[in-house]
């Protein structure tokens, strides 16, 4: 039994929730999102919670049924307060800057890095070694900053490079005499 997917997801008041053809969309004050239902499970909106069961007691249904909750719950997370990812910059010369639509990165490169902001998400960057990634999509978010720090993820000896707040960088050793 899974201990995530017994407990309703609850629905905020100013937050509505609708299954139709197979999907279930969410509406809140920051926007719209909408979820594929899966086969397997079994959603329900009640008043203020959307309940989700497994629609057979298959070891498949039983494995998505946590998973598929929480999905819910960030659609429901999404819409009321979104999510945000901060990235942080380390290294002589390094920076990064917001310019509208485009986020302006020189990273050590003998060109600068223009990094197109896809729709739905926002960046901006407070000072220049600091990036904050926000939307209402947890997944879009979660992409965006993955690819901006592939540019030049850190590097274990100096660590130098793009890194999430709160990220440990294991540091290696120098040469011993």
């Amino acid at each position: 039994m899974s201990r995530i997917g017994k407990k309703a997801v609850a629905i905020p008041s100013g937050v509505t929730a609708a299954i139709d053809s197979g999907e279930l969309s969410v509406k809140g004050p920051k926007g719209t999102l909408a979820m594929p239902l899966s086969d397997l499970i079994n959603y329900e909106v009640g008043e203020g919670s959307i309940s989700v069961k497994p629609a057979n007691d298959s070891r498949e249904a039983r494995a998505f049924w946590g998973m598929q909750r929480t999905l819910v719950q960030n659609l429901i997370t999404g819409v009321t307060e979104g999510f945000t990812k901060v990235l942080e910059i380390t290294g002589v010369g390094y920076r990064a800057n917001s310019q509208g639509k485009t986020l302006k990165l020189n990273l050590g490169y003998s060109h600068d890095v223009d990094f197109a902001v896809p729709e739905g998400i926002e960046i901006k960057t407070p000072d220049n070694t600091t990036i904050e990634i926000s939307g209402i999509d947890k997944q879009k978010v979660g992409q965006v900053a993955a690819e901006i720090r592939r540019w030049r993820k850190p590097e274990p000896y100096k660590g130098k490079g793009i890194k999430y707040r709160g990220e440990y960088i294991f540091r290696k050793e120098g040469k011993k005499k």
